[in-house]
């Protein structure tokens, strides 16, 4: 296997991102995209532990549990929690519907992606960075070989997972439909170990902690093109509304401040399929805020269409076809 990377390896999204194994609100999405990820949830702990055997690396998962304070219709969302197998009760001690659902997890995402990189090369593949593709050459309905400023390379089977510049088109080669960048603004804090020892969501925002007393604190949802500047209002505005929720943070600065793109896509549902103009591309793109959620049910859906195999789920919502219809809400 060979993996052409524009930037560095993991670097973008994947990095960014804060790592929570679950969408933020687990009932508040579409069936196709709960679907998938209540099939990653489940796989998680196992494909967590097969990196790290074959990778000699920690990724720091850890299933901390998650508080979702101020839940709209928390009848509704207990209801949908039990209907899916999600475990989730009321918090007595507070009022505004706060929720507590046990088993959610979370990964630190750069730990990952860093085993993950040292497990690819372990078992004998080849990871060129700062090697974007440039143009594609084609014969009839198979792709033969892609190009780059630092060569060109051929393979039989060819895998476009190409994040947040995935709705960008390349010579030769058609944008994937409704996928833009979306760029995420987010804190970094260090306390002392073990003041915050669960997620903690409310209202868009989250505090996710890490056993070595950092917290993560996020994150904006901002439709500004590939610009991954940071501002100060937003840095006062995410540190004022944490503190709310953790008043310890009150009296610390953050120790970074930094932005992400994500492959925004409508409904957060991406795209994992067999390119419609050639028999030997695959996609898998598109998963918005959910990547490192959705990655282990991801890949063995790919698995499944590449090899012809059938999926575990469903693969239609997830197709070009499907992903054309979709649209964002203005």
């Amino acid at each position: 296997m060979t993996l052409l990377e524009r930037g560095e390896a993991g670097a973008e999204s994947s990095w960014a991102g804060g790592g929570i194994v679950s969408p933020l609100l687990p009932w508040d999405y579409a069936e196709p995209l709960s679907r998938l990820a209540l099939l990653s949830m489940t796989a998680y702990s196992d494909w967590i532990a097969a990196i790290e055997a074959q990778s000699g690396m920690r990724a720091e998962y850890w299933r901390c549990g998650m508080q979702v304070r101020e839940v709209a219709e928390p009848d509704a969302a207990l209801a949908w929690c039990q209907a899916h197998g999600l475990a989730a009760q009321r918090e007595p001690a507070q009022s505004d519907g706060t929720l507590w659902l046990p088993d959610i997890a979370q990964v630190r995402n750069p730990r990952l992606v860093a085993a993950l990189r040292e497990a690819v090369t372990r078992l004998g593949g080849v990871i060129h960075t700062h090697c974007a593709v440039e143009s594609v050459s084609s014969q009839g309905r198979r792709m033969v070989a892609v190009h780059t400023l630092k060569g060109t390379y051929t393979a039989d089977q060819f895998v476009l997972a190409t994040g947040a510049w995935a709705g960008s088109a390349l010579p030769n080669l058609p944008a994937m439909p409704n996928i833009r960048p979306i760029r995420g603004q987010m804190l970094l804090f260090k306390l002392e170990a073990g003041v915050l020892d669960t997620i903690v969501y409310r209202n868009g925002l989250y505090l996710i902690p890490r056993r070595d007393g950092h917290v993560l604190v996020g994150s904006t949802l901002e439709d500004v093109g590939f610009d991954k500047s940071t501002d100060d209002p937003t840095r006062l505005r995410l540190h004022a509304e944490a503190a709310e929720l953790l008043p310890a943070l009150a009296d610390v600065q953050p120790v970074q401040h930094w932005a992400g793109l994500r492959p925004g896509s409508p409904d957060n549902i991406p795209i994992i399929d067999r390119h419609p103009d050639f028999e030997n591309v695959f996609i898998n793109a598109g998963h918005y805020r959910y990547g490192v959620t959705l990655a282990p049910a991801s890949a063995e859906l790919l698995i499944d269409l590449i090899e012809g195999n059938t999926p575990a789920l469903d693969a239609e919502p997830y197709s070009w076809a499907s992903a054309l219809a979709r649209s964002w809400e203005k």
